[in-house]
């Protein structure tokens, strides 16, 4: 969340960052609630000091064996006071938290500022997308034929948005995943964690989701308790260390996380109906990065490098854009999209998103550090992206490895791990 101090100060700027987002303020004023906070915190103090100077009158008189009665009768009405008053603190200052709970982070200036994707600037192309001497198939139609994806079945035991992998398509989803981990984990630097799967309202608040996307999650009932199935690894992972305080030279915290992904795509229906590319349920490498303010935004660069070596090692084509004001998640001070190239498509398509979420997320969260011995512990900066999502590379590797007899051509990074060169008909 934004620092409160910052949002009372900056009113001008607060406007115009939510209009650069395209967003305007629901219902409530924080500049309003604010005001009203400080004019009761006034009173209340007012009250409070006129009860300490009036309780050593009291205490005098009464060693004096003077009459107080009249004091204490006027005292008893300001205690009465200032209970009321402290009621109506306490709900201004709950109103004023839960509206700044709604205002979506401040980008970095670095961003290019427009309402939506066609606002994005293109950073860079890597590959040379395949010219096929045939009409290349989508996956939707390249899975089934090869007998490793099952939409069908799918739909019978869960509904729409979900599928069924079999044989190679199964054994290429696990294949991925380790694929990706190892590569993460040995060469780049991150630490491999596994977390929950189910997590409370307190964990997806602190990275943003609650309260503003509830509709987006699954939640489920634990005994006396709501949980949440985690839309994203980086929920758990950047929970880690709520409430802690780091140390400097600790930092960067580099993991990452496979998990599954539950999402209920509450703003999607009609987009994407078909395929692997927007499913309530998915597989996913997570990273995630814990820093200093100083070097973020260099962390921001190198994530985006990590997640694109597992593309470069799959020869799989693609580009990286940055995303516009518009654009942007609501935590993200900025964000750069890796999107892969789709044959079957004929179009990029979104693979990864990396995104500084600058010390936005580490607010809700309390997540500290110590910048030297004994120094006043500071917000740390939080970086997340995908690397890769698995689903989605499933995909690339299906479109842009078929070949005119209807078999796919295997990565060669990926041979050792999957035990074949080739996907094939049964």
């Amino acid at each position: 969340m934004l620092d409160r101090r910052f949002v009372v100060e900056n009113r001008d700027l607060v406007l115009e960052m939510l209009s650069s987002r395209g967003q305007t303020l629901g219902a409530g004023d924080p500049w309003t609630l604010d005001a009203r906070r400080r004019e009761l915190l006034q009173r209340v103090e007012g009250l409070r000091h006129r009860q300490r100077v009036v309780g050593e009158d009291i205490a005098r008189r009464q060693k004096a064996k003077q009459d107080a009665a009249s004091l204490k009768a006027e005292m008893k009405g300001v205690a009465d006071e200032v209970k009321l008053l402290e009621a109506d603190l306490q709900r201004v200052e709950v109103e004023l938290d839960a509206l700044l709970l709604t205002l979506p982070n401040v980008p970095d200036a670095s961003v290019p500022v427009g309402k939506d994707a066609a606002a994005n600037v293109e950073v860079r192309r890597v590959g040379k997308p395949e010219r096929f001497a045939f009409a290349p198939k989508a996956h939707w139609e390249l899975g089934p034929e090869l007998g490793i994806l099952d939409f069908e079945r799918a739909a019978r035991i869960s509904g729409a948005r979900f599928a069924v992998l079999w044989d190679l398509g199964a054994r290429l989803e696990r294949a991925l995943v380790q694929f990706m981990l190892d590569l993460h984990t040995r060469e780049r630097g991150y630490r491999e964690v596994l977390p929950p799967y189910l997590v409370t309202a307190e964990t997806l608040t602190g990275t943003g989701q609650l309260p503003k996307f509830e509709s987006d999650l699954f939640k489920t009932r634990a005994g006396d308790r709501d949980l949440y199935l985690i839309p994203t690894a980086e929920v758990p992972v950047t929970n880690l260390h709520r409430d802690e305080i780091l140390e400097a030279h600790d930092l960067p915290r580099k993991y990452a996380a496979f998990t599954p992904c539950f999402r209920s795509e509450a703003g999607s229906y009609g987009k994407d109906v078909r395929g692997l590319i927007r499913q309530h349920q998915f597989h996913k490498v997570e990273l995630v990065k814990l820093t200093t303010p100083e070097t973020s935004m260099a962390e921001l660069e190198a994530m985006v490098e990590d997640a694109e070596e597992v593309l470069k090692r799959l020869s799989l084509p693609y580009r990286v854009v940055v995303l516009s004001t518009g654009d942007m998640g609501f935590a993200s001070a900025k964000t750069y999209d890796i999107e892969v190239w789709l044959p079957g498509q004929d179009a990029y398509r979104e693979i990864s998103s990396c995104s500084n979420c600058t010390d936005f997320q580490a607010r809700r969260a309390n997540l500290r550090y110590r910048p030297e011995a004994r120094a006043k512990p500071r917000f740390v900066h939080t970086l997340n992206g995908s690397g890769l999502a698995v689903g989605r590379t499933l995909i690339a590797i299906l479109e842009n490895g078929q070949q005119a007899d209807g078999s796919v051509v295997v990565p060669e990074a990926l041979r050792s791990y999957l035990g074949t060169d080739r996907l094939s008909k049964p």
